[in-house]
């Protein structure tokens, strides 16, 4: 834990200065199958936010913790980069591009997910 908090200073001090848009996000999800836990993914992830009235984007990155059930977990990087486009005053489409790295005892290839959606206000 006093690597991760040693990062994410280090971080910090590394990134200028801009009004409101940097911050942490520290996000768990969990998996399960039932009633069966398989495990969860805990990122801690330092970004940066901006936009406009009409359109938004983020990036963030940072360690993730892999934690499979019955396994040792297992430490790895991971980012993600999304946008937002608000397309009438009722209606914003988003999108969002996340990466983590595979695990370094395997020969598998770094995982990669999107996620494409509106939301309507009513």
């Amino acid at each position: 834990m006093k690597t991760l908090a040693l990062a994410l200073a280090s971080t910090f001090a590394t990134v200028p200065a801009f009004a409101g848009g940097v911050y942490v996000n520290v996000e768990n999800n969990a998996s399960l199958t039932g009633s069966d836990y398989t495990g969860s993914v805990t990122d801690f992830h330092v970004g940066y936010e901006g936009g406009t009235d009409t359109f938004g984007y983020y990036v963030q990155g940072g360690p993730a913790v892999v934690a499979t059930d019955g396994e040792d977990s297992d430490n790895r990087l991971s980012g993600k980069v999304g946008a937002s486009l608000a397309a009438t005053e009722k209606l914003d489409f988003y999108g969002e591009l996340a990466v983590i790295t595979a695990d370094a005892d395997t020969d598998n290839d770094n995982a990669w997910a999107t996620k494409l959606g509106a939301k309507y206000s009513f």
